[in-house]
């Protein structure tokens, strides 16, 4: 298997075969279990039903009676059934049914790509998606929302900042095709 982070060059790849590769380690279909517990910051799952946190918060979860939550029980139960880990190095994973299925890949990561200076030069190097979106706000352009099926992979062009600025791998909508 093909570590990504280790081969960021194949994320440009608009057919990679999601099969032959892993992410920090973890391969898709690995159990969510057997992600180190101290990559981990934090979590979503079903059990949370108030959340609180930001940057430089520490997060806080509380279930439907007010209960808090601490993070190793949020955690158990995303390993349990489905939900989001979130990791200190910016590599995320989604969860189902116990299983990981999907990478989320952001921060320190994708400075890999900082050559590219433009939403051509991002083109040119990634290729034509099968699908794309442009996110606005208010009327400005805030970014490309890039899908391929092939990947099964989205890649977000910030048009603010002129870069990369997020990729996942997997089963997330829109990554398989309409």
């Amino acid at each position: 298997m093909i570590e990504i982070l280790e081969n960021l060059d194949l994320l440009c790849r608009p057919n990679l075969d999601l099969a032959g590769v892993k992410v920090n380690g973890i391969a898709l279909g690995a159990p969510a279990a057997t992600i180190p517990r101290q990559q981990i910051v934090g979590g979503l799952s079903s059990i949370i039903a108030r959340y609180r946190g930001g940057t430089n918060i520490e997060s806080e979860y509380y279930d439907t009676d007010g209960r808090s939550l601490p993070l190793d029980e949020v955690v158990e139960d995303v390993v349990r059934s489905d939900g989001f880990l979130y990791g200190a190095d910016k590599v995320n994973y989604k969860v189902r049914a116990g299983a990981v299925v999907g990478f989320a890949i952001s921060g320190v990561h994708l400075s890999h790509f900082a050559h590219l200076t433009s939403y051509e030069e991002f083109l040119a190097a990634f290729g034509r998606p099968d699908r794309m979106h442009e996110n606005e706000a208010y009327g400005d352009l805030m970014s490309y929302e890039t899908y391929y099926w092939g990947a099964r992979k989205h890649v977000t062009w910030d048009a603010w900042e002129d870069r990369v600025s997020f990729i996942n791998l997997g089963d997330f909508e829109g990554n398989s095709g309409p």
